[in-house]
Protein backbone atom coordinates (compact mmCIF):
# COMPACT_ATOMS: atom_id res chain seq x y z
CA UNK A 1 0.00 0.00 0.00
CA UNK A 2 1.55 3.65 -1.09
CA UNK A 3 1.60 6.37 1.74
CA UNK A 4 -0.76 8.37 0.09
CA UNK A 5 -3.70 5.39 -0.21
CA UNK A 6 -2.48 5.39 4.06
CA UNK A 7 -2.92 8.82 4.39
CA UNK A 8 -6.35 9.00 2.82
CA UNK A 9 -7.55 5.94 4.87
CA UNK A 10 -6.34 7.55 8.10
CA UNK A 11 -7.98 10.24 7.26
CA UNK A 12 -11.14 8.99 6.36
CA UNK A 13 -10.92 7.01 9.92
CA UNK A 14 -10.37 9.80 11.38
CA UNK A 15 -13.16 12.03 9.74
CA UNK A 16 -15.15 9.39 10.69
CA UNK A 17 -14.46 8.51 14.28
CA UNK A 18 -14.70 12.67 14.81
CA UNK A 19 -18.64 12.43 13.75
CA UNK A 20 -19.14 9.39 15.46
CA UNK A 21 -18.09 11.28 19.22
CA UNK A 22 -20.07 14.69 17.94
CA UNK A 23 -23.09 12.02 17.29
CA UNK A 24 -22.76 11.20 21.02
CA UNK A 25 -22.71 15.13 22.48
CA UNK A 26 -26.38 15.76 22.65
CA UNK A 27 -28.53 18.96 24.17
CA UNK A 28 -31.37 18.57 26.66
CA UNK A 29 -32.96 20.97 28.11
CA UNK A 30 -34.26 21.94 32.12
CA UNK A 31 -36.67 24.26 32.60
CA UNK A 32 -38.40 26.05 35.75
CA UNK A 33 -41.47 27.77 35.89
CA UNK A 34 -43.74 29.83 38.87
CA UNK A 35 -47.17 29.24 37.49
CA UNK A 36 -48.91 31.77 39.15
CA UNK A 37 -51.15 30.65 41.16
CA UNK A 38 -52.35 27.50 39.33
CA UNK A 39 -55.53 26.58 41.53
CA UNK A 40 -58.42 24.18 40.27
CA UNK A 41 -61.40 26.47 41.02
CA UNK A 42 -62.98 23.63 44.08
CA UNK A 43 -62.75 24.61 47.22
CA UNK A 44 -60.36 22.48 49.58
CA UNK A 45 -61.15 23.23 53.27
CA UNK A 46 -57.57 22.40 54.39
CA UNK A 47 -56.32 25.33 53.24
CA UNK A 48 -57.03 29.16 52.62
CA UNK A 49 -57.82 28.77 48.37
CA UNK A 50 -61.30 30.17 48.72
CA UNK A 51 -60.01 33.27 46.68
CA UNK A 52 -59.88 30.71 43.44
CA UNK A 53 -62.96 29.36 43.62
CA UNK A 54 -66.02 30.42 41.73
CA UNK A 55 -67.88 32.36 44.41
CA UNK A 56 -64.25 33.66 45.45
CA UNK A 57 -62.45 37.17 45.11
CA UNK A 58 -60.87 36.33 41.95
CA UNK A 59 -64.12 34.20 40.77
CA UNK A 60 -62.19 31.60 39.13
CA UNK A 61 -63.74 29.15 37.35
CA UNK A 62 -63.56 25.59 35.64
CA UNK A 63 -63.25 27.55 32.02
CA UNK A 64 -60.30 29.93 33.23
CA UNK A 65 -58.72 26.71 34.85
CA UNK A 66 -58.54 25.17 31.46
CA UNK A 67 -57.46 28.32 29.52
CA UNK A 68 -54.23 28.60 32.25
CA UNK A 69 -53.82 24.62 31.66
CA UNK A 70 -53.93 24.64 28.28
CA UNK A 71 -51.88 28.02 28.22
CA UNK A 72 -49.28 26.00 30.83
CA UNK A 73 -48.69 22.97 28.09
CA UNK A 74 -48.28 25.79 25.01
CA UNK A 75 -44.79 26.88 27.06
CA UNK A 76 -43.88 23.82 28.03
CA UNK A 77 -43.83 22.75 24.40
CA UNK A 78 -42.66 25.78 23.36
CA UNK A 79 -39.56 26.06 25.67
CA UNK A 80 -38.26 22.15 24.06
CA UNK A 81 -38.44 23.44 20.59
CA UNK A 82 -39.42 20.41 18.91
CA UNK A 83 -38.12 18.61 21.85
CA UNK A 84 -40.02 18.80 25.12
CA UNK A 85 -38.12 19.53 28.46
CA UNK A 86 -36.28 16.44 29.81
CA UNK A 87 -37.29 18.21 33.33
CA UNK A 88 -39.95 20.58 34.41
CA UNK A 89 -39.33 22.25 37.90
CA UNK A 90 -42.49 24.09 38.65
CA UNK A 91 -43.75 26.15 42.04
CA UNK A 92 -47.24 27.73 43.07
CA UNK A 93 -48.75 24.67 42.12
CA UNK A 94 -52.33 23.93 44.18
CA UNK A 95 -52.67 19.81 44.28
CA UNK A 96 -51.58 16.76 42.63
CA UNK A 97 -55.50 17.00 40.91
CA UNK A 98 -53.80 19.98 38.43
CA UNK A 99 -50.53 18.55 37.63
CA UNK A 100 -52.78 15.38 36.27
CA UNK A 101 -54.54 17.90 34.57
CA UNK A 102 -51.81 19.59 33.08
CA UNK A 103 -49.77 16.05 31.82
CA UNK A 104 -52.95 14.16 30.89
CA UNK A 105 -55.43 16.54 29.63
CA UNK A 106 -53.19 18.73 27.05
CA UNK A 107 -50.97 18.09 24.41
CA UNK A 108 -48.20 17.57 27.20
CA UNK A 109 -49.84 13.56 27.46
CA UNK A 110 -48.91 12.29 24.26
CA UNK A 111 -44.92 12.62 26.09
CA UNK A 112 -45.84 10.47 29.13
CA UNK A 113 -44.63 12.98 31.54
CA UNK A 114 -44.42 11.37 35.45
CA UNK A 115 -44.57 13.90 38.41
CA UNK A 116 -43.43 14.65 41.39
CA UNK A 117 -44.96 15.96 44.04
CA UNK A 118 -46.53 15.98 47.47
CA UNK A 119 -48.79 18.71 49.52
CA UNK A 120 -46.87 21.16 51.82
CA UNK A 121 -47.58 22.51 54.34
CA UNK A 122 -48.06 26.42 53.10
CA UNK A 123 -51.31 27.52 54.26
CA UNK A 124 -52.48 28.56 51.00
CA UNK A 125 -52.09 25.03 49.39
CA UNK A 126 -49.09 25.90 47.07
CA UNK A 127 -46.56 23.54 46.02
CA UNK A 128 -43.83 23.10 44.69
CA UNK A 129 -43.39 20.05 41.85
CA UNK A 130 -41.41 18.32 39.03
CA UNK A 131 -42.14 16.88 35.68
CA UNK A 132 -40.02 14.37 33.80
CA UNK A 133 -39.64 12.77 30.92
CA UNK A 134 -38.84 9.05 31.80
CA UNK A 135 -37.23 8.52 28.29
CA UNK A 136 -34.35 10.55 29.83
CA UNK A 137 -34.37 10.53 33.58
CA UNK A 138 -34.68 7.66 35.21
CA UNK A 139 -35.99 8.77 39.02
CA UNK A 140 -34.13 6.82 41.86
CA UNK A 141 -35.26 8.73 44.53
CA UNK A 142 -37.52 11.51 45.83
CA UNK A 143 -37.68 13.48 49.16
CA UNK A 144 -39.35 16.59 50.46
CA UNK A 145 -37.35 18.71 52.84
CA UNK A 146 -39.02 20.86 55.59
CA UNK A 147 -37.45 24.31 55.77
CA UNK A 148 -38.35 25.39 59.23
CA UNK A 149 -40.99 24.17 62.03
CA UNK A 150 -41.51 27.85 63.38
CA UNK A 151 -43.60 28.53 60.29
CA UNK A 152 -45.34 27.08 57.42
CA UNK A 153 -44.32 27.44 54.18
CA UNK A 154 -43.20 25.14 50.76
CA UNK A 155 -40.46 22.38 50.97
CA UNK A 156 -37.85 21.68 49.18
CA UNK A 157 -38.08 19.07 46.49
CA UNK A 158 -35.14 16.79 45.66
CA UNK A 159 -35.12 14.36 42.52
CA UNK A 160 -31.90 11.88 42.12
CA UNK A 161 -31.88 10.26 38.75
CA UNK A 162 -29.70 9.21 35.74
CA UNK A 163 -30.08 11.58 33.05
CA UNK A 164 -30.21 9.93 29.43
CA UNK A 165 -28.50 7.58 30.65
CA UNK A 166 -24.99 9.17 31.35
CA UNK A 167 -24.90 9.72 35.05
CA UNK A 168 -26.33 10.88 38.12
CA UNK A 169 -27.80 14.20 38.34
CA UNK A 170 -29.23 15.73 41.80
CA UNK A 171 -32.03 18.34 41.11
CA UNK A 172 -33.20 20.39 43.81
CA UNK A 173 -36.93 22.59 43.24
CA UNK A 174 -37.43 25.46 45.52
CA UNK A 175 -39.85 28.01 46.26
CA UNK A 176 -38.21 30.41 49.18
CA UNK A 177 -40.74 32.75 51.30
CA UNK A 178 -41.91 35.60 49.77
CA UNK A 179 -40.98 39.01 50.47
CA UNK A 180 -44.51 39.63 51.96
CA UNK A 181 -44.28 42.03 54.83
CA UNK A 182 -40.79 43.67 54.13
CA UNK A 183 -37.54 42.50 52.56
CA UNK A 184 -36.15 42.80 55.69
CA UNK A 185 -38.63 41.75 57.67
CA UNK A 186 -39.08 38.11 56.14
CA UNK A 187 -35.19 37.88 55.06
CA UNK A 188 -34.87 35.08 57.76
CA UNK A 189 -37.17 33.17 56.79
CA UNK A 190 -35.35 33.46 52.81
CA UNK A 191 -32.17 32.85 54.93
CA UNK A 192 -33.71 29.93 57.03
CA UNK A 193 -34.64 28.28 53.43
CA UNK A 194 -30.80 28.68 52.31
CA UNK A 195 -29.53 27.46 54.89
CA UNK A 196 -31.92 23.85 54.22
CA UNK A 197 -30.43 23.85 50.64
CA UNK A 198 -27.17 24.58 51.31
CA UNK A 199 -26.59 21.72 54.01
CA UNK A 200 -28.22 19.39 51.36
CA UNK A 201 -25.59 20.25 48.71
CA UNK A 202 -23.03 20.08 51.06
CA UNK A 203 -24.48 16.34 52.24
CA UNK A 204 -24.22 15.44 48.79
CA UNK A 205 -21.02 17.42 47.80
CA UNK A 206 -19.30 15.51 51.23
CA UNK A 207 -19.55 12.08 49.88
CA UNK A 208 -18.68 13.17 46.18
CA UNK A 209 -17.19 16.55 45.40
CA UNK A 210 -18.14 15.65 41.81
CA UNK A 211 -21.55 15.31 42.34
CA UNK A 212 -24.28 16.74 39.57
CA UNK A 213 -26.37 19.35 41.33
CA UNK A 214 -29.03 21.50 39.40
CA UNK A 215 -31.03 23.60 41.87
CA UNK A 216 -33.45 25.63 40.82
CA UNK A 217 -36.83 27.65 41.87
CA UNK A 218 -38.39 30.97 42.70
CA UNK A 219 -36.24 32.10 45.57
CA UNK A 220 -37.53 35.70 46.36
CA UNK A 221 -34.36 37.06 46.05
CA UNK A 222 -32.17 38.53 43.35
CA UNK A 223 -28.49 36.63 42.59
CA UNK A 224 -27.00 39.74 44.84
CA UNK A 225 -28.94 39.20 47.94
CA UNK A 226 -27.75 38.02 51.41
CA UNK A 227 -29.40 34.58 51.50
CA UNK A 228 -27.80 33.35 48.14
CA UNK A 229 -24.27 35.03 48.00
CA UNK A 230 -23.57 35.29 52.24
CA UNK A 231 -25.90 31.79 53.01
CA UNK A 232 -26.17 29.46 49.97
CA UNK A 233 -22.76 30.73 49.11
CA UNK A 234 -23.32 30.50 45.32
CA UNK A 235 -20.63 32.27 43.35
CA UNK A 236 -20.62 33.86 40.10
CA UNK A 237 -16.57 34.06 39.08
CA UNK A 238 -16.71 31.57 36.33
CA UNK A 239 -13.11 31.53 35.72
CA UNK A 240 -12.12 29.96 38.52
CA UNK A 241 -14.47 26.64 38.37
CA UNK A 242 -14.18 24.67 41.92
CA UNK A 243 -15.98 21.48 42.02
CA UNK A 244 -17.71 21.54 45.29
CA UNK A 245 -18.89 24.71 45.16
CA UNK A 246 -22.40 26.17 43.72
CA UNK A 247 -22.53 28.62 40.89
CA UNK A 248 -25.22 30.75 40.28
CA UNK A 249 -25.92 31.12 36.85
CA UNK A 250 -28.40 34.26 36.28
CA UNK A 251 -25.72 36.93 37.67
CA UNK A 252 -24.41 37.75 34.47
CA UNK A 253 -28.04 37.86 33.23
CA UNK A 254 -28.91 40.23 35.60
CA UNK A 255 -26.02 42.93 35.18
CA UNK A 256 -27.06 43.00 31.66
CA UNK A 257 -30.66 44.37 32.80
CA UNK A 258 -32.88 41.09 32.57
CA UNK A 259 -34.87 39.78 35.26
CA UNK A 260 -37.58 37.68 35.39
CA UNK A 261 -40.33 39.44 37.03
CA UNK A 262 -41.08 43.42 36.52
CA UNK A 263 -41.82 44.96 40.25
CA UNK A 264 -42.51 48.54 40.20
CA UNK A 265 -41.06 49.59 36.91
CA UNK A 266 -37.86 47.50 37.14
CA UNK A 267 -37.22 44.04 36.45
CA UNK A 268 -35.96 41.54 38.83
CA UNK A 269 -34.06 38.56 38.79
CA UNK A 270 -35.28 36.19 41.31
CA UNK A 271 -35.79 32.82 39.15
CA UNK A 272 -32.40 30.82 39.49
CA UNK A 273 -30.37 28.23 38.40
CA UNK A 274 -27.49 26.62 40.09
CA UNK A 275 -25.04 23.97 39.36
CA UNK A 276 -22.08 22.40 41.14
CA UNK A 277 -18.55 23.16 39.44
CA UNK A 278 -17.95 19.75 38.00
CA UNK A 279 -21.27 20.64 36.07
CA UNK A 280 -19.32 23.37 34.07
CA UNK A 281 -16.31 21.10 33.52
CA UNK A 282 -17.37 20.13 29.79
CA UNK A 283 -15.13 17.06 29.96
CA UNK A 284 -17.82 15.81 32.58
CA UNK A 285 -20.65 13.32 30.97
CA UNK A 286 -23.43 16.64 32.12
CA UNK A 287 -22.38 19.44 31.53
CA UNK A 288 -23.53 23.25 30.70
CA UNK A 289 -21.92 26.40 30.74
CA UNK A 290 -23.15 30.42 32.18
CA UNK A 291 -24.12 30.76 28.42
CA UNK A 292 -26.47 27.90 28.60
CA UNK A 293 -29.09 29.46 31.07
CA UNK A 294 -31.65 31.73 29.56
CA UNK A 295 -35.11 33.63 30.31
CA UNK A 296 -37.76 32.12 27.71
CA UNK A 297 -38.92 35.67 26.06
CA UNK A 298 -42.14 34.26 23.77
CA UNK A 299 -44.06 37.59 22.92
CA UNK A 300 -47.26 36.00 24.18
CA UNK A 301 -45.68 36.55 27.40
CA UNK A 302 -45.49 40.06 27.64
CA UNK A 303 -48.03 42.87 27.87
CA UNK A 304 -47.73 46.57 27.39
CA UNK A 305 -46.99 48.20 30.64
CA UNK A 306 -48.96 50.81 31.06
CA UNK A 307 -47.76 52.18 34.74
CA UNK A 308 -43.88 52.76 33.31
CA UNK A 309 -41.98 52.08 30.11
CA UNK A 310 -41.60 48.71 27.96
CA UNK A 311 -43.88 45.36 28.55
CA UNK A 312 -44.60 43.19 31.67
CA UNK A 313 -45.16 40.02 31.99
CA UNK A 314 -48.90 39.27 31.15
CA UNK A 315 -49.84 37.88 34.57
CA UNK A 316 -53.31 35.62 35.02
CA UNK A 317 -55.07 38.92 37.44
CA UNK A 318 -53.91 42.41 37.73
CA UNK A 319 -55.40 43.11 41.20
CA UNK A 320 -58.99 41.20 40.77
CA UNK A 321 -59.94 42.13 37.39
CA UNK A 322 -59.37 39.28 35.58
CA UNK A 323 -56.65 39.94 32.54
CA UNK A 324 -55.86 36.61 31.16
CA UNK A 325 -52.32 36.34 31.23
CA UNK A 326 -50.32 33.16 31.91
CA UNK A 327 -47.86 34.62 34.97
CA UNK A 328 -46.23 37.59 36.51
CA UNK A 329 -42.82 35.15 36.03
CA UNK A 330 -40.90 34.26 32.82
CA UNK A 331 -39.98 30.70 32.32
CA UNK A 332 -35.66 30.16 32.85
CA UNK A 333 -34.27 27.54 31.28
CA UNK A 334 -30.99 25.63 30.45
CA UNK A 335 -29.57 23.70 27.96
CA UNK A 336 -27.63 20.33 29.17
CA UNK A 337 -24.83 18.82 27.61
CA UNK A 338 -24.54 14.92 27.41
CA UNK A 339 -21.60 13.21 26.49
CA UNK A 340 -21.48 9.58 26.10
CA UNK A 341 -18.57 7.45 25.71
CA UNK A 342 -17.68 6.48 22.07
CA UNK A 343 -15.51 3.34 21.29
Amino acid sequence: MNLLLKIIIIAIIFLKSNEYIMAQTSQFKVMFFNTENYFDSFDDPKTLDDDFTPTGSYHWTWNRFLEKRDALAKIIIAVGEGKIPSIVGLCEIENRFVLNQLVNETPLAKFNYRIVHRDSPDTRGIDVALLYNPADFELLYQNFYQISKSFKTREILYAKGIFCGADTLHIFVNHFPSKRGGAKTSEPRRTAAAIELKRLCDSLLSINKNANILAMGDFNDTPNSEPIVKTLQAKDNFDEIIEHNLYNLAMPLMKKGDGTIKYQGVWEFIDLMFVSGNMLNDENKISCSQSDFNIFKAPYLFEKDNTFVGEKPKRTYIGMKYNGGISDHLPVYIRLKIKVESF
